[in-house]
């Protein structure tokens, strides 16, 4: 399905039989079942297409106004949000966080302090992903923020690019207490509702809509219907709309903050969003500048072009919108399956004819990373098991693991023994685990629910040979996150508990404290008669 503006230009309406046939070649070498994409040329929606399916069971084809989850898209619309509250003077985005939200806290007490708002729209907090914090979705934006203080950082406040989710999180919780409005109602009433789009905030909106894609993923090298797993961290990923509205946003920001003749923001605060910051990757492939990381948005350049950019990516969804603001262009290509390579392949497509330049080939290159990726599923297998340490075993019984084990940022670990193994559990998702090696015990892989999949687990012991913790390596950026065992209770101490038997009064009540057969404690206790 293609849509044409009226009045378009000659070079939109030439390209379309090829990226027509480009656009079902891609998505069958990355078996993705449906893309849509908008193009913005000279102040106008040049293009808006579909294709393919959005539901395959249902056979629902996708349409220009299908919703997908755009995810880190989301970044653009927080910075830009913040970028009006800092046009108004309701805030500094110079000043630190802890001028507007006193209760942010990082683990270092100087990077608390000098953390400013760019500084967390650009990832320069020192602070790495740390995203098993938010991905199972059972905690508040508010309680994220809580937690914040017990993550280790891993670089200097300012020394590094590190993409965080938390910190663009943080930038939802600053819009909400400048502006006195949730985060979803200044959005709208702000930004979607004036450019007229269709857009909302949570996986339940999505599944309400009646245009809405379902996503999916890919186990090795077979498609599946992906988790259904919602985003806490709102102002990180979680808006939902179509290219046909996005193709709005894009022209907000082409028109230097000016839309259908009404300005929005001043062209000069769009250039700071648009303005490199921070230094982010080297080139991947030949005709790519250096990357660098904005307020929002990503920059580079490709073949000569100017690029303002960012991707969206969460299990089951692809999506990709791309300015070049020097030529008034843009694209959005949205899809739902991850990962996959269809959008940057009908991106770049589009820029270079549009540009009047030979296309690149990006599907071959593309499509020859995805076959060696996939070829060397089995080598990863492999190497893995070759490093298991074979024939070692426990150096404890299994029920001796048995017990609860937390960390004050990423909760609770639950460990039980039954049936001869330890079943593992952890803020709503569960698995058995089979043992590794040594004290190391893993996951297993399972497509089907979220989970740490092959992830280890290593259980440390005192000087006296108990259980005291485990360790789990949640945040390849710094050491592995260790669980502290909670005290069950029971006090494991033998010589202890005998001295504690006896009778003691308190008051009217007189106390029994006998051992049992297995040598635990119990209590009795007997209350006087009162005196009348």
């Amino acid at each position: 399905m293609a849509r044409l503006t009226e009045g378009h230009d000659a070079p939109i309406a030439e390209l379309v039989p090829e990226l027509d046939r480009l656009a079902a070649d891609v998505m069958a070498d990355w078996k993705v079942p449906g893309a849509a994409l908008a193009v913005v040329h000279a102040g106008k929606v040049a293009l808006a297409k579909a294709y393919g399916q959005r539901d395959v069971e249902a056979n629902l084809p996708v349409t220009p106004t299908t919703q997908f989850l755009i995810g880190s898209i989301t970044k653009s619309f927080t910075a830009t949000g913040v970028a009006l509250l800092h046009n108004e003077g309701r805030l500094d985005w110079t000043k630190p966080v802890r001028d507007y939200i006193p209760e942010f806290r990082l683990n270092d007490p100087m990077a608390s302090e000098r953390v400013t708002v760019q500084d967390l729209l650009c990832h320069q907090s020192g602070l790495p992903r740390h995203d098993w914090v938010h991905l199972p979705g059972d905690r508040s934006g508010a309680e994220l923020l809580g937690v914040m203080r017990y993550l280790e950082l891993s670089r200097e406040i300012r020394a590094a690019y590190q993409y965080n989710n938390l910190c663009y999180n943080v930038a939802g919780l600053l819009i909400e207490r400048i502006s006195g409005q949730s985060y979803q109602a200044f959005m709208r009433a702000r930004l979607t509702d004036r450019l007229g789009m269709k857009a909302s905030f949570s996986l339940g909106d999505l599944e309400a809509s009646a245009d809405a894609a379902r996503p999916y993923m890919m186990h090795e090298d077979t498609r599946l219907p992906a988790l259904r797993l919602p985003i806490r961290v709102v102002a990180a990923g979680a808006i939902n709309t179509s290219v046909a509205d996005i193709a709005s946003w894009m022209r907000l920001h082409l028109g230097k903050g000016e839309f259908d003749g009404e300005r929005l923001l001043p062209a000069a605060l769009i250039g700071e969003l648009h303005a490199p910051r921070i230094y982010n990757a080297s080139p991947s492939f030949v005709g790519f500048g250096e990357e660098h990381y904005c307020l929002g948005f990503r920059s580079s350049s490709y073949r000569g072009d100017r690029l303002v950019f960012h991707g969206g990516g969460w299990i089951g969804w692809g999506t990709l919108m791309t300015l070049v603001p020097d030529f008034g262009i843009g694209v959005a290509a949205f899809t739902n399956r991850s990962p996959n390579q269809v959008p940057p392949t009908l991106t770049w497509y589009i820029i270079d004819r549009l540009r009047g330049r030979d296309p690149v080939d990006w599907r071959e290159r593309f499509r020859k990373q995805r076959e060696e990726s996939v070829a060397h599923l089995q080598v990863d297998k492999n190497a893995r098991e070759k490093a298991r340490r074979k024939d070692t075993h426990p150096a404890h019984e299994l029920a001796d693991y048995a017990g609860d084990y937390e960390h004050p940022a990423y909760g609770v670990m639950s460990i039980t023994e039954q049936g001869g193994a330890l079943h593992w559990s952890w803020r709503g998702m569960f698995a058995t685990m089979v043992h590794r090696h040594y004290e190391t015990f893993e996951l297993p892989e399972v497509p089907d629910r979220l989970l740490p999949d092959k992830h280890a687990i290593t259980f440390l012991t005192n000087r006296d040979g108990n259980i005291v913790s485990l360790s789990a390596p949640l945040e390849p950026m710094v050491k592995d996150i260790v669980f502290v065992r909670l005290a069950a209770g029971d006090c494991t101490l033998a010589a202890f508990r005998e001295r504690c038997v006896g009778s003691f009064k308190s008051g009217a009540t007189t106390h029994h404290v006998t051992l049992d057969t297995e040598g635990q404690g119990s209590l009795a206790e007997r209350r006087m008669p009162l005196l009348r």
